[in-house]
């Protein structure tokens, strides 16, 4: 489709604003409430039904755009809404009839972590484009334009509105001629817009106007600005950025806003106010929409609020908000929450080893851990990610900076980087992919496709609860978590310290899959033992009845393995050993995680008892902090027995597998 023929949403000029006299000058504001705003505050926890209930004024309120899909959004439906995400995208466009929808796509990782291929990506941008989407603000994580433009070329092609993106940080190589020849590239390669990312809160009202000013003078796109209120500079910043050019800022209702999240709207509409610009929103629109989100914070918002809503360390490690939440929730993980300062004291010096990324999904994540790691193992890149090393060989896309020499060294061996863009390693996936689903009846239509390619266990977990009938369904995650969250606290009696919960996250996931077994293969009934409790599944009204017993647990069969793991089900059992501290040389847990025993769905075993390997050789995965961590054979030597099994929770220290040197 010829860019002449493209559906386009309202442009201003994207030069600095002189306003004729009696006149005020357009202001256009994003409304981020319905996706980036609750993705900050309440870990993406609305549900479509909330969107629905205020839609109709949201629409009439008079925002330009409404952010309402991308990001974190689409995983979270599938994993702990159990909603459709397209459904979601189409039920919006039924009701917004004034107000064109945004989304955020991560240029080719789509809305996953990963690179993906471009026929994938093109058939997203399609679907998306045909269930209402308007304009995608396409970003990479890298400001590395080759993994952008296969989504622009794909947006104009199928009619929405391109915008291309900035990611801001601050750096040695982070200049603004580098922003500006980012932006300049991407404008030829066809985006309609340009948006400032500041994903961190960290862009200055100083900074904000030299670039600002440096953009208008050289692209002549409008841009926009997307800043996060975590430093406090936001406000500021959005006023100089409009003074500087920007004709349109992204914010939030009031009650939304602020923290981690954007400005708030009405704030900034009252500064405007007294200004020669103007936004035209209507203001009791905004009071009915904080009204709103007022009365459903209590029953969305998963944590409470920070004592003090602006975090001024930002300004030094320059560390996004979500980032520390997950930094401090991955060392309490590994029980080494008090170390947080000392991660907080690497991550700068990773982050120079890699070459300056930005902190933006994928990269804040990869970044991160591996300051985590290099942190708890005592040496500095002695634990790397699968993730980190795919990095570093250039599978992410370009690093701003080079990396340094000795890390990539240390990292890679003798392997070889790649050179060229990621995604042309990749094969086609849309024309194999539905000859791999192991149950093809559980998809409805081409965009539970799509799903399946972008987040397969995910999507088939999700598939399989769609299929239950209603009254058969187990309760969503999202509920589970919040009736644990407001669960008071129970002291427990002196003599059970040290007893075991009845039920772990992955002994539920296994009740689920098999409470639709039951009703499957027509059970009577299905009893689980776990520490001597005994758990009876009844197919009739699928009811859960728990009751003591004497006899001993049964070695729990490999076959329960849940599908719901991220790494899959091992083609293969594997016998664990009923104590994991058996005497002998074993390989350890470096960290708290799961235990695997392959490295991905359909992939063999990395050993099985009796296999020789030889130092430095993958024996298994450690999952933790979302990231995949091989762990390696110390030395030459022969595997004896499997100590876990796969899927099962490991703590630090812990035996994994009976080793014998050679």
């Amino acid at each position: 489709m010829a860019k002449t023929q493209k559906k386009r949403t309202p442009k201003t000029s994207s030069k600095p604003h002189a306003a004729a006299a009696g006149s005020r000058i357009p202001l256009r504001i994003t409304d981020t409430t319905l996706r980036d705003a609750h993705q900050s505050l309440w870990a993406t926890r609305m549900r479509t039904k909330d969107i629905v209930g205020i839609l109709d004024t949201i629409d009439a309120a008079g925002f330009y755009s409404l952010e309402v899909w991308g990001g974190a959004t689409f995983d979270v439906c599938l994993r702990f809404l159990r909603e459709n995400p397209w459904e979601r995208l189409r039920l919006i466009k039924s009701r917004a009839k004034h107000t064109p929808l945004q989304m955020l796509l991560r240029g080719q990782n789509i809305l996953g972590y990963q690179h993906y291929p471009d026929d994938l990506l093109d058939r997203f941008v399609a679907l998306s484009c045909r269930n209402g989407m308007d304009i995608f603000r396409i970003f990479d994580a890298l400001n590395d334009n080759r993994n952008m433009e296969y989504a622009i070329k794909a947006v104009n092609k199928h009619g929405g509105h391109a915008q291309g993106t900035l990611c801001y940080t601050i750096s040695p190589v982070h200049t603004v001629e580098e922003y500006v020849r980012i932006a300049r590239e991407q404008v030829q390669m066809g985006v309609d817009s340009i948006c400032i990312k500041d994903m961190a809160g960290i862009l200055s009202p100083i900074s904000a106007e030299k670039l600002i000013s440096a953009l208008t003078a050289n692209v002549d796109v409008p841009v926009q600005m997307h800043c996060h209120a975590t430093s406090g500079m936001a406000v500021a910043t959005y006023v100089e950025g409009v003074r500087a050019g920007a004709g349109a800022i992204d914010c939030a209702i009031s009650v939304m806003s602020g923290s981690s999240s954007q400005p708030a709207a009405e704030t900034m509409l009252s500064i405007f106010d007294e200004t020669s610009y103007r936004a035209n929103l209507d203001r009791d629109a905004l009071r009915k929409i904080c009204k709103y989100f007022t009365d459903l914070t209590p029953h969305r918002n998963l944590s409470s609020q920070p004592i003090n809503p602006i975090d001024p360390e930002i300004l030094i490690h320059h560390i996004p908000g979500g980032m520390i939440s997950n930094l401090r929730s991955q060392l309490q993980q590994q029980d080494a929450l008090d170390r947080l300062p000392e991660v907080l004291e690497e991550l700068p010096r990773t982050r120079a080893d890699l070459g300056y990324p930005p902190l933006v999904t994928p990269t804040s994540q990869i970044v991160g851990v591996q300051s985590v790691m290099n942190v708890l193992a005592g040496e500095r890149y002695a634990m790397v990610p699968q993730e980190t090393k795919n990095y570093v060989k250039g599978l992410y896309g370009r690093s701003p900076a080079p990396i340094n020499p000795a890390i990539k060294k240390k990292i890679l061996g003798k392997e070889k980087a790649v050179t060229g863009r990621p995604a042309d390693l990749l094969e086609p996936i849309l024309p194999r992919i539905t000859l791999e689903m192991e149950d093809p009846t559980l998809i409805n239509e081409e965009e539970d496709i799509i799903s399946y390619c972008l987040f397969p266990e995910q999507a088939k977990e999700y598939f399989q609860w769609r299929a239950l009938p209603t009254e058969d369904r187990p309760p969503i995650p999202a509920d589970l978590e919040r009736k644990k969250q407001s669960a008071p606290a129970v002291e427990p009696a002196p003599d059970s310290a040290s007893a075991k919960p009845f039920l772990s996250d992955r002994d539920y996931r296994e009740i689920r899959d098999l409470m639709t077994k039951v009703n499957q293969f027509q059970f009577s009934e299905v009893t689980i033992r776990r520490n001597d409790l005994a758990l009876s599944l009844k197919a009739e009204g699928m009811q859960a009845a728990r009751t003591p017993t004497s006899e001993p647990a049964p070695k729990p069969e490999a076959a329960e393995t849940s599908g719901s793991e991220p790494v899959g089900s091992p083609p293969e059992t594997i016998e664990p050993e009923v104590s994991p501290d058996a005497d002998g040389p074993a390989v350890k847990a470096p960290l708290n995680g799961t235990f695997y025993l392959s490295s991905g769905p359909g992939k063999p075993l990395l050993v099985k008892p009796g296999d020789t390997v030889q130092a430095g050789d993958a024996v298994c995965i450690v999952e933790a902090m979302k990231l995949f961590n091989q762990i390696k054979a110390p030395s030459r030597c022969r595997i004896v027995k499997i100590l876990k099994q796969h899927g099962d929770p490991v703590k630090k220290d812990q035996p994994l597998i009976r080793i014998e040197p050679l």
